[in-house]
């Protein structure tokens, strides 16, 4: 029985589930994969993500900021469970097998939510990490008004967007908000784009995600 030990203490939430998964992936044998985390939050995903691929896991409490969470991990748990979905019920993919054609992802803020900017900041950066972290990335990105920021020279997620891009993923900014926000000198990664195509790539979508 393979044992391994994760240490995600101090890691922004996703990189905790992140780093769980990739080491659940290591294992050639059933066995125990022990994550240790500093705040409850990232136990509760933790778990989450573990009871999502219908592996136990367990959750303590070892001292102040100090959390431990033990999974009973199957070989190739972190590949037979899809990503939250086996495989038979994801939808049409390209022929590289990692995109669902249809799905589209839409950024019209360089900030997720609303409220405090830093930590909308902060979010919309985490989101798009998470994003090149899915078994199955979208087919498209549409970025607009401020999320034009994303793409381009500055952002926080371009190496990011450039990941995603080399996989395959089209992404792609309107013209005219680079335009009234000056940037269109900055683009950095992937293609300008218009309304007209906007609309057209959204009303042919199977699935729009907006965060």
């Amino acid at each position: 029985m393979e044992n391994k030990i994760v240490d995600a203490r101090g890691l922004a939430c996703p990189l905790p589930v992140i780093n769980a998964k990739k080491a659940m992936g290591e294992f050639r044998e059933d066995g125990i994969l022990t994550v240790l985390v500093d705040n409850e939050i990232a136990l509760q995903n933790l778990q989450k993500f573990a009871s999502q691929r219908g592996l136990e896991a367990s959750g303590e409490k070892k001292a102040e900021k100090k959390y431990q969470v033990t999974i009973q991990v199957a070989a190739g748990a972190s590949d037979s469970a899809g990503g939250r979905r086996e495989k038979a019920e994801i939808p049409e993919t390209d022929d590289r097998d990692n995109k669902e054609k249809g799905l589209v992802v839409v950024l019209s803020a360089n900030v997720m939510g609303s409220g405090d900017v830093k930590l909308g900041t902060a979010l919309m950066k985490a989101f798009v990490f998470a994003l090149t972290k899915q078994d199955i990335l979208p087919e498209t990105i549409l970025c607009y008004n401020s999320g034009a920021y994303l793409t381009c020279q500055g952002s926080d997620s371009l190496e990011d967007f450039k990941a995603l891009e080399a996989e395959g993923v089209r992404v792609m900014t309107c013209g005219t908000c680079l335009d009234f926000y000056g940037l269109k000198e900055q683009l950095a990664v992937g293609s300008v784009t218009n309304m007209y195509e906007i609309v057209e790539i959204m009303e042919g979508a199977k699935k729009l995600v907006r965060p």
